[in-house]
């Protein structure tokens, strides 16, 4: 079902560099605001990412199609944690807008993308069928 490398996929890219950013920002709250917001966010950030990738290995469109809803609803996730840190003043009022805006430009290409594979499967066949071959079950194996 993949159109070429999962790396190659402009949304993939954006995931990564995202969880990557968070991470780093994390990292370097105290342990409290750590555990209290920073691994929400660190797992929000990893979840859009992994279920891109979760979705591109899957073979059927409506499983591709449901785990880019994971991946949207990571997004959503993500955008309320960084305005939880703004709020508390754990990050700048300007990271957190950047990284908010980045959040929608990714959700808005998410769902583009989204709209690309429902395209993809009201031109295909809806269902799965495996060519025609004559079975011969009284051929041995070792022939």
């Amino acid at each position: 079902m993949a159109w070429g490398e999962l790396e190659d996929l402009e949304i993939f890219g954006t995931a990564e560099r995202i969880c990557d950013r968070v991470y780093k920002l994390v990292a370097e709250w105290t342990d409290f605001d750590r555990r209290a917001i920073g691994s929400q966010m660190v797992r929000a950030a990893d979840s859009i990412g992994a279920n891109i990738a979760e979705s591109y290995g899957r073979y059927h469109y409506g499983e591709q199609i449901q785990f880019l809803y994971y991946a949207r609803g990571s997004i959503y996730e993500l955008q309320f944690w960084l305005r939880r840190t703004g709020r508390r003043n754990l990050l700048p009022a300007e990271t957190v807008a950047n990284a908010l805006d980045l959040l929608n430009e990714l959700a808005a290409k998410l769902n583009a993308y989204i709209r690309s594979i429902r395209n993809k499967r009201k031109s295909s066949p809806h269902k799965l069928a495996e060519d025609s071959f004559p079975y011969d079950i009284d051929t041995p194996f070792n022939q």
